[in-house]
């Protein structure tokens, strides 16, 4: 059976729809109680792809201590320079949508769009993503990093479920397609 694999958002954001302050800061969404891992590990084991924004994996290395923590999966980070893969991630310099079309077609789990704002805004400006889940922190940062830029494109979106961790909210999305 040959079924495509699907492109997934999963990230945290603020209730008025930051990613991370001006300055990457995440410390607002380290401060709200949840509960356990808020449901990351049960979504963690949906993938085994992980695709990254030069940004995010830098933010990553240094706040991790150098320490990457997605080993057990297959990673790549977008970047628009030369760089040398390491042992945990391939750099990918080409076309992000003849890439992943590449991606989706191979025999797989669940493709992670991880961050950042950037790499998203190109996949959903290519009609790449397929679900997105969202979990909602009960913080209005007021100005910080967008979890979404203006696209000229209207995504539509269906709900597929409504799960709360304690005081986040998880928003699961089915993204429409023009063909469904």
């Amino acid at each position: 059976m040959n079924h495509k694999r699907k492109v997934v958002v999963y990230i945290a954001t603020s209730l008025d729809g930051y990613i991370a302050t001006e300055s990457d800061g995440l410390e607002w969404l380290f401060a709200v109680e949840g509960e356990g891992d808020n449901g990351y590990l049960e979504f963690y084991e949906t993938v085994d792809t992980i695709l990254l924004g030069r940004r995010t994996y830098d933010w990553i290395m240094e706040h991790e201590s150098g320490n990457f923590p997605y080993k057990n999966k297959n990673c790549f980070v977008f970047s628009r320079d030369e760089n040398e893969n390491t042992d945990d991630v391939i750099f990918i310099k080409e076309d992000i949508v003849a890439f992943t079309q590449t991606l989706k077609n191979q025999e797989g789990q669940n493709i992670w769009i991880a961050g950042g704002g950037d790499l998203l805004h190109h996949f959903l400006k290519a009609e790449l993503v397929d679900e997105l889940i969202m979990i909602v922190a009960p913080t209005l940062i007021g100005k910080g990093i967008p979890l979404f830029k203006e696209r000229d494109n209207e995504i539509k979106l269906t709900l597929k479920g409504i799960r709360s961790f304690n005081q986040f909210a998880e928003l699961h999305y089915l993204v429409k397609k023009e063909w469904t």
